[in-house]
């Protein structure tokens, strides 16, 4: 059964604060990119007001910045026309930012309440959606359990592989590729794709299961095969 949700763009609130960027980890709980299942201008935007970097604690941020960013962020040519920031993400991040100085002037009424009592209650807001979405997702993965059909989260991921010139033997590069094995990687199809001056990428897809292969171990072992890869790029990343 697929469950069709729809949106309400109203923007994650300021990307630089702990609240934005705790309603942007929310938010790539489940999903791959900012809007749809590829990147696009979308994902640009909202790269681009993180400013650096986010802290390790935002894990699916973490995740999803290190993926975009591996398509050299001075040169985004992602698909679509990019649009505001506040365009962009679930309804509940830019009401919850609104709400937090409006509440200001009731505090300065009485002397005994926390002047900083409203941040901590939009956190604690953010956390308790963030947990009941997870419990959501424990209860439906038990479910299945139950019934013998154990959820596991994969993903669909399409890698190019670049060889330093023409005269790199691509026959022996796929086969280097091919021969990385994990407990949780999958390889399927591939292609020879032609990037000019008789030189040709290999773009191969791969099925991975989440909690065990990630994209910094794909990189990190095809780039080691020095002899014949010169680099490697996420041509896609959807979750199955």
């Amino acid at each position: 059964t697929l469950l069709h949700c729809t949106w309400i763009n109203m923007g994650f609130g300021d990307l630089t604060s702990d609240a934005g960027l705790a309603a942007l980890d929310a938010f790539l709980l489940a999903h791959s990119y900012i809007e749809g299942y590829t990147p696009s201008k979308a994902d640009s935007v909202v790269f681009a007001a993180l400013k650096s970097a986010p802290a390790a604690k935002y894990k699916n941020v973490t995740r999803w910045y290190r993926h975009i960013a591996s398509y050299n962020a001075e040169n985004f040519s992602f698909p679509g026309a990019a649009q505001s920031l506040d365009s962009y993400g679930p309804a509940g991040a830019a009401a919850a930012a609104a709400a937090a100085p409006a509440a200001a002037p009731a505090a300065e009424e009485d002397d005994d309440i926390d002047l900083f009592g409203d941040d901590d209650e939009d956190d604690q807001e953010k956390e308790k959606l963030k947990q009941q979405r997870l419990a959501e997702y424990e209860a439906k993965k038990a479910k299945k359990a139950a019934k013998g059909d154990v959820l596991i989260a994969k993903s669909n991921i399409i890698l190019d592989v670049k060889p330093w010139d023409d005269e790199t033997d691509m026959v022996k590069l796929e086969e280097a590729v091919r021969a990385i094995e994990a407990d949780g990687l999958l390889w399927g199809a591939s292609k020879l794709v032609a990037v000019g001056y008789g030189i040709k990428k290999l773009q191969i897809c791969c099925v991975v299961e989440d909690d065990k292969v990630g994209t910094d171990f794909l990189e990190e072992h095809i780039t080691a095969i020095e002899d014949y890869v010169q680099s490697m790029d996420i041509v896609a990343f959807n979750k199955i």
